[in-house]
């Protein structure tokens, strides 16, 4: 569902992502993980192409982008249609405080999709009671916990019915309390067959959750296998060295 192929990204003389090649099969989860600097978020910037690559070949399903001679952007119409097909979540929720939690969620279908209003209502609705917050459509954003606001922002990516959802650290600026909440929503999604590639240092969710873990380091794919085994026994000694200050937390699966 997701092919990458000879990314690269730098800013300035800075190579944030250097030659990165990786594949996330239809309703799989791909959980990355690595030290901050590594080029994570960028990578994940650089599927929906909030970051533009200088170099390489990127597919969402049946749609590829090929930026081998040099960096650029395609059209409105064909830039908006490969967008469309990726949800992306972040780590600060990104919702519009001028509008309702319903309003938010209706955004996209009606000034993108050309959805109507009533149409868009509904889908709301009843991806609000997806995440659990079917009683919270009427309430302004301020009025939310974190937990709160990113399963609206989860909810608001989920309208544009995309194929992929990606997640870039969408629990570090959460509160430890309120975490296991926006887990348990992407858990069910991943029970549900969505594909989803995720930034996350929740390493006890990467492993249950995850079908595969990717490590990196300095811009580049250092190892990558089945979660279980790359959170319990990995075989480089860079992604140990990282997993070790994470295991006391692990607990048993």
């Amino acid at each position: 569902m997701i092919e990458l192929v000879g990314v690269r990204k730098s800013f300035g003389k800075l190579e944030v992502l250097k030659d990165i090649t990786l594949g996330v099969a239809k309703g799989s989860v791909v959980a990355l993980i690595g030290p901050s600097g590594s080029g994570k978020s960028t990578l994940l910037r650089s599927i929906n192409l909030l970051t533009v690559p200088d170099q390489g070949f990127i597919r969402v399903g049946e749609q590829a982008l090929d930026f081998t001679g040099g960096h650029r952007l395609p059209g409105d119409r064909e830039l908006a249609a490969f967008r469309a097909r990726t949800g992306m979540v972040f780590q600060n929720f990104n919702l519009f405080p001028h509008m309702s939690v319903e309003e938010n969620v209706m955004s996209g279908p009606v000034t993108v999709l050309r959805m109507p209003k009533a149409e868009a209502r509904l889908l709301a609705h009843g991806l609000l009671a997806k995440v659990g917050l079917a009683d919270k459509a009427a309430a302004q954003p301020d009025k939310l916990s974190g937990g709160q606001r990113q399963r609206v922002a989860i909810a608001r990516a989920l309208a544009m019915k995309p194929e992929v959802m990606l997640f870039d650290e969408a629990t570090s600026a959460l509160d430890p309390e309120l975490v296991g909440e926006v887990l348990a929503v992407i858990r069910s999604l991943a029970a549900e067959g969505m594909t989803m590639l995720l930034v996350t240092h929740e390493m006890a969710f990467a492993r249950d959750v995850a079908d595969r873990v990717v490590f990196m380091r300095d811009g580049c794919v250092v190892e990558e296998g089945p979660a279980r085994q790359m959170i319990e026994a990995p075989s480089q000694p860079a992604t140990r060295a990282f997993l070790s200050h994470f295991h006391n937390g692990l607990g048993p699966s």
